[in-house]
């Protein structure tokens, strides 16, 4: 039997072949109310002419994306989750000219700057077109912050003429760590890039679940730079994980023919083009989730204080903490997921990631945590 993927959170299934039951996952982060009802109907009706193809450009569900966005179609690219848009701009994106146009080019293998922890997905699609990636390390003492140093940082690696960073990631808010860098420090960022001829990539898919996500979005800049790229899923604040549906909003509606180009056509199925248009949809949804989110988050962070946790962290709808390395062993046996954290860049052995989901839930990983840490005693 093939062995599964296991380095992400969510593998309920290896979980129900070792104890023959369903577990309480709170190693994926989602919508704590799920999928909605009305995505759900979506999918039954559009059940009925799945003999189709589906329409490889995606026409009705860019269109809505662009109308809730504020962008032209033109600017959207869809694919089969986040994951299909990374690998496919590892294979699209090509250094660009820096803005004064000096920067001399490098015989070297173009380069991909990215934070330290940050999400695996961005250094293994670039690695695997041949990209060289370089880390940029987020430190406890700091709270995992990015500070003034990355903008200087991309100025010098102008100024010196060495090829610099081609290609920026920024998980905003960053996973596993939920912090979110305040959006005047991102314009600097963005600034620093256009100057040094680097795409910035910034991954919006959390952004939904911070307190004030309009305030934060970068998707504004998009008129204005043309070297930003802003990713964003159904994945997570519609509860749409197993529907595979992501997509990208392009400064450039060159770079979207682009990704189109780079992988097979059909790569969105039809059922999640309309499962898709249903959500967009549904703000009650959306909004209650959002709600929840914002008083659980709270009410865990305060939980895991009292039970002497250190380095809590986070304002999404996740929450990062360190405990005893067996912790996650631990609460498997008593059918809880949590997301060990020890394959991060940045962490390691002790640190782990749990979802904030409804208040019962929250109760039972609560109740877990502290018979695990009894145990200890």
């Amino acid at each position: 039997m093939t062995k599964p993927n296991t380095k992400h959170g969510g593998d309920w299934a290896s979980y129900e072949i070792e104890y023959g039951k369903a577990p309480l996952d709170f190693s994926m982060n989602v919508n704590p109310l799920g999928m909605s009802e009305r995505v759900k109907q979506a999918i039954a009706e559009a059940a009925q002419t799945a003999e189709r193809y589906p329409d490889p450009a995606c026409r009705k569900l860019r269109a809505a994306i662009a109308e809730a966005e504020g962008v032209a179609p033109e600017q959207v690219f869809c694919g089969a989750g986040a994951a299909d848009i990374i690998y496919r701009l590892a294979k699209t994106v090509k250094p660009v000219q820096p803005q004064d146009g000096q920067k001399e080019q490098s015989n070297e293998d173009p380069r991909l700057l990215i934070t330290a922890p940050t999400f695996s997905e961005y250094e293994e699609a670039f690695a695997s077109e041949g990209w060289r990636v370089e880390q940029w390390l987020l430190t406890e003492e700091d709270d995992f912050r990015i500070g003034e140093d990355l903008p200087r940082a991309i100025e010098m690696i102008d100024r010196k003429k060495d090829g610099g960073a081609d290609v920026l990631f920024l998980c905003e808010p960053n996973n596993p760590t939920g912090v979110a860098t305040d959006r005047a420090l991102l314009e600097e960022i963005l600034r620093a890039c256009r100057q040094a001829g680097t795409l910035l990539v910034v991954d919006e898919c959390f952004n939904g679940f911070l307190d004030a996500p309009e305030e934060h979005t970068m998707k504004g800049f998009l008129k204005e730079y043309d070297n930003l790229i802003i990713l964003k899923a159904f994945t997570k604040l519609y509860g749409m994980a197993g529907v595979r549906l992501g997509y990208c909003l392009c400064a450039k509606a060159e770079t979207a023919e682009a990704l189109a180009q780079a992988g097979p056509p059909w790569n969105v199925s039809g059922l999640a083009q309309e499962a898709g248009i249903a959500a967009l949809q549904d703000e009650r949804h959306v909004q209650e989730g959002r709600r929840i989110v914002r008083e659980e988050r709270q009410w865990i962070k305060e939980q895991l204080t009292g039970l002497g946790f250190a380095g809590i962290c986070g304002d999404a709808n996740y929450i990062l903490f360190r405990g005893q390395e067996d912790l996650e062993e631990q609460m498997r046996a008593q059918g809880i997921l949590i997301r060990s954290c020890d394959n991060y860049e940045g962490l390691g052995s002790g640190w782990f990631r749990v979802a904030v989901r409804t208040h019962g839930e929250n109760l039972q990983l609560i109740a877990a945590l502290e018979q695990a840490r009894e145990a200890r005693l």
